[in-house]
């Protein structure tokens, strides 16, 4: 189809550019995408931004994306064809957003008690990006739909994405590809196992006794290969780790590394051995810790064909 007798339709349908029309649909839409950011903004596993000051900057970019997608429609009608170029530039500059958080949480890493690895660092960029660009498509679809409908139509469509991001944002977690059960901390001379699956080597009898009595181990069983493939990866293993650490609380400090808790691989069968020193010793609670951490992208494969 011509565009120029697409845009002579719209003239046609919807009468002259109004001014007063441009901007209830631009302000709907800024609003619908800024309401979509900020609904992507409820504090999740990752823990980040967790601070005021983080949000701010979340909410300021979401703003921006947000009056990107909200001008395209309006600008598309008025022929103003340079303005929808803007949505390159804003792309181009989310992907540097990508970077400097990547680089931010890589810093943070390096100071962490139990560190989040790179898997999980370049996860957490990629969900801030694709995040904007969610805010980007859903002030496009609201403006849009206020644009040849009415405002209360594009409030519907806020509605509407909004429950649709909600079913998008959910992802696997551990709990969805194993089964989970609480492992018995033992020793074999100097040697840390969690039943049968050897943790490390402990040679100091003192820390062996804070093993012993304040220890606790979960076995992790997968259901199916890609699951086995999945929790084969050590970006992982390392958020199980760290995710543990968050929600029930390490006793591990600088000083104390041989508290590290750590998660290690019987080969054969593909289980998983996790071993932590909690703060919180409820093993319930353990066990819903470890059900709760995301599975990576980085980690996720299909080692058969339609697997």
């Amino acid at each position: 189809m011509d565009p120029s007798r697409f845009f002579e339709y719209l003239a046609f349908r919807f009468g002259d550019f109004d001014p007063s029309r441009y901007t209830v649909t631009v302000v709907v839409g800024v609003f619908g995408g800024l309401v979509a950011r900020a609904f992507m903004m409820r504090i999740d596993y990752r823990q980040f931004p967790g601070y005021p000051h983080g949000r701010v900057i979340q909410l300021a970019l979401g703003l921006v994306a947000a009056f990107l997608g909200a001008l395209a429609i309006p600008a598309l009608v008025a022929r103003e064809f340079t303005a929808v170029t803007f949505l390159a530039l804003a792309a181009q500059q989310f992907r540097e957003v990508r970077g400097v958080e990547r680089e931010t949480l890589a810093r943070l890493d390096e100071i962490e008690l139990v560190a989040r690895g790179p898997h999980y660092v370049e996860g957490i960029a990629r969900v801030i990006e694709a995040r904007n660009y969610l805010t980007i498509g859903t002030a496009l679809l609201v403006s849009g739909v206020t644009w040849f409908t009415h405002w209360i139509g594009g409030v519907a469509a806020l509605g509407a994405a909004i429950v649709a991001m909600d079913k998008l944002m959910e992802g696997r977690t551990i709990g969805d590809i194993a089964r989970l059960r609480i492992g018995c901390i033992r020793f074999q001379g100097p040697h840390l196992y969690v039943d049968d699956i050897h943790i490390m080597n402990l040679g100091l009898p003192e820390n062996q006794e804070v093993w012993k009595g304040k220890g606790r181990g979960v076995i992790i069983e997968p259901l199916d290969a890609q699951a086995r493939s999945v929790l084969a990866s050590t970006g992982q293993r390392q958020a199980i780790a760290h995710d543990v650490s968050v929600l029930v609380g390490t006793r591990k400090d600088f000083s104390a590394a041989e508290l590290t808790p750590l998660a290690r691989r019987d080969p054969d069968s593909g289980r998983i051995g996790f071993a932590i020193v909690p703060e919180n010793g409820d093993e319930k609670l353990l066990l819903k810790a470890v059900s709760r951490v995301p599975v990576l992208e980085a980690a996720q494969s299909s080692p058969f064909p339609g697997g």
